[in-house]
């Protein structure tokens, strides 16, 4: 069966820095070769590309995680109706959610009696665990919650009311649930696979993690007989690494979650090339923030390899198996590991027969990355981009 499969390959160096910690404080790393290496987790880098989206696309167009869901929804609920008050939203709001989702929307116990305790009011109701919905959808269940608005409880059990809000629940995807994936507990059958995988970064050389003692002096310690020594001292842990990033996209399932699309007048391959579109430029673009104020380590990739292909994804992470090791005239790990990712693409794709149908890009900086160059188009980002949504709008224009 013929498929669409976008794969994005990158290097990124990253210097001094803390991209994605562990429970200590520590970056994280794994073992890959035999040698350790940093990595960042392929969670830290989807949270920074879904982050990006709203730099790019409509509030329309996105969702919003969270156990707060109810206090989102009554948002919705009191811009269509002024005269329902926010204690009737609430109750509103988590009855439509449980009809919509199965999830059980109370006020958490731990905050209500807090809340007895001090003669305060009810909190706002909550879920158990984070809810993935998008703008469309909360849309269309703030309509259902204000029509049941005096209705009484009947209305909410009533069948074409449950089926009506479970239906809206699951079409109408947003972006970033049809590329991520929606997981609910209590109901599965409005579940979304996710279109998009990534992998967790690795270095494509070995890394040490290094500890960086530091002080902070107390600025009013003016006076002769003050004491001028550190007012409070720490350490926190980095590392620098040249990294291998590796994303891929289901183009067709994409499609299938994104459905109709979000605009009557646009053509049917619109959603899903603004989509890829925007996943592509904002995974490669975007950077996790861990400790970003302390080490400002703002680098963009240094190379990307691009694939539009018609077969399964093919990560190229084994090119770096062995790991790079620093010339030790130049130093750097960038030169060995391009050259090492042009011999391992094309070796492997001659291998598996691979290369028909597949449409290849570049884009690169500087001359460590020249290796590259025969693999393929070399553009710049916004030539990519609009290269990417032309080439998945053509292979689904006869869907």
């Amino acid at each position: 069966m013929t498929r669409t499969i976008l794969e994005l390959h990158v290097l990124q160096t990253v210097p001094p820095s803390c991209l994605n910690r562990d429970d200590t404080g520590t970056p994280k790393t794994a073992v890959y070769g035999g040698v350790r290496r940093a990595r960042v987790s392929s969670q830290s880098w989807k949270r920074a590309t879904r982050r990006s989206f709203h730099d790019l696309l409509d509030p329309s167009e996105l969702g919003v995680r969270t156990r707060r869901v109810a206090e989102l929804l009554a948002e919705r609920i009191g811009r269509l109706d002024g005269t329902i008050e926010q204690a009737e939203a609430w109750a509103l709001a988590a009855e439509t959610i449980q009809i919509a989702t199965g999830s059980k929307v109370e006020a958490p116990k731990r905050k209500a009696e807090t809340a007895k305790g001090k003669g305060g009011a009810e909190p706002a109701p909550e879920s158990k665990y984070l809810l993935f919905l998008s703008a469309h959808q909360l849309d269309g269940l703030a309509e259902i919650a204000v029509k049941g608005y005096g209705a009484g409880k009947e209305y909410f059990k009533d069948k074409a009311t449950k089926d009506r809000a479970k239906q809206l629940a699951n079409s109408r995807h947003s972006v970033d649930i049809a590329l991520f994936g929606r997981m609910v507990a209590d109901g599965a059958d409005i579940n979304v696979d996710a279109a998009a995988q990534v992998a967790h970064a690795i270095s494509v050389h070995r890394v040490d993690n290094e500890s960086d003692y530091y002080t902070a002096v107390d600025d009013y310690k003016e006076r002769e007989n003050d004491d001028l020594g550190a007012s409070m001292i720490g350490t926190v842990e980095f590392n620098s690494a040249t990294l291998y990033r590796y994303a891929a996209v289901d183009v067709d399932l994409l499609r299938k979650n994104l459905g109709a699309g979000l605009r009557e007048d646009e053509p049917v391959t619109e959603p899903v090339r603004r989509a890829v579109e925007a996943f592509a430029q904002c995974f490669l673009t975007s950077l996790p923030t861990g400790k970003i104020n302390t080490f400002a380590n703002h680098t963009l990739p240094d190379a990307v390899v691009v694939k539009v292909r018609s077969s399964r994804p093919i990560s190229f992470v084994a090119a770096f198996e062995e790991p790079c090791r620093t010339d030790p005239e130049t130093g750097g790990h960038l030169r060995q590991a391009s050259e090492a990712l042009a011999s391992y693409i094309p070796e492997l794709e001659h291998a598996y027969g691979v290369t028909e149908d597949t449409q290849s890009w570049v884009l690169r900086v500087g001359k460590n990355t020249e290796a590259l160059t025969g693999l393929g188009t070399e553009l710049s980002l916004p030539e990519l981009v609009t290269a990417i949504g032309a080439e998945v709008a053509r292979r689904q224009g006869g869907a």
